[in-house]
């Protein structure tokens, strides 16, 4: 099974300071048909205006991973870590019990983009964690870099739950291709270009479900940026 899910459909938000694209039910968007696929709960594609961001604000039991497309993030939280990340950097956190942070855009004229993933840990009251790894354009052109995965996986990233997440930045006419275990899902983010997948046409934005497949083809049709979340069906 192979479901296409346009950008056109996905509910917006437009707070001034932030722009988002929801893929699932958060915030003032409630749609209980719409709450969750497998472990991911939640994806906001996130447009962070320059000098705005996200206050101190609390986070437990959710396992959080932002991925930057464009511009710089400045993270704090209350473990006392601050950090500054760009573009293809992954920041990492294991609320568990509970902690504050923020995230802000603090460049003058630049906007933030990034993909804000939670993922359901598979317990509950896990010691809080932060992580986050800065990385190479070319360790993911041409080919899947396996960011995330859990501790038993080869993500250079790791978490609690049994996910992983590949992201691939592909020049147009290149292909390529990753086999899908049984009893395992995707769920497949177009960041950036228009693409070939399997057998449908995948635009900027744009996302797909897929279940019961035995393989993800990604043909790009122009130069691409993508992401995808693995995980048990």
């Amino acid at each position: 099974m192979i479901q296409k899910i346009e950008k056109e459909g996905m509910f917006l938000s437009n707070q001034g300071w932030l722009e988002s694209r929801f893929h699932f039910s958060f915030a003032e968007y409630r749609d209980y048909d719409n709450m969750h696929f497998g472990v991911l709960r939640v994806l906001n594609d996130d447009i962070v205006h320059p000098m705005s961001g996200f206050g101190m604000h609390p986070h437990e039991n959710m396992e959080i991973i932002s991925y930057i497309v464009d511009g710089e993030i400045t993270h704090k939280d209350s473990m006392g870590n601050e950090r500054i990340l760009k573009r293809g950097d992954v920041q990492y956190m294991s609320a568990g019990t509970g902690l504050m942070h923020s995230e802000y855009n603090n460049h003058p004229s630049q906007d933030l983009r990034l993909l804000q993933i939670w993922i359901l840990p598979p317990q509950k009251g896990i010691n809080p964690i932060y992580g986050d790894i800065s990385f190479d354009e070319n360790e993911r052109k041409n080919k899947l870099l396996h960011v995330i995965s859990n501790e038993a996986g080869h993500g250079k990233v790791k978490i609690h739950q049994d996910a992983n997440i590949y992201v691939c930045e592909l020049e147009s006419g290149k292909e390529i291709e990753f086999k899908i275990a049984e009893n395992r899902q995707i769920y497949y983010v177009q960041i950036e270009g228009d693409s070939k997948l399997n057998t449908i046409h995948v635009s900027k934005s744009d996302a797909v479900k897929i279940k019961d497949e035995k393989a993800l083809h990604v043909s790009a049709i122009s130069k691409i940026h993508f992401l995808f979340i693995e995980m048990k069906s």
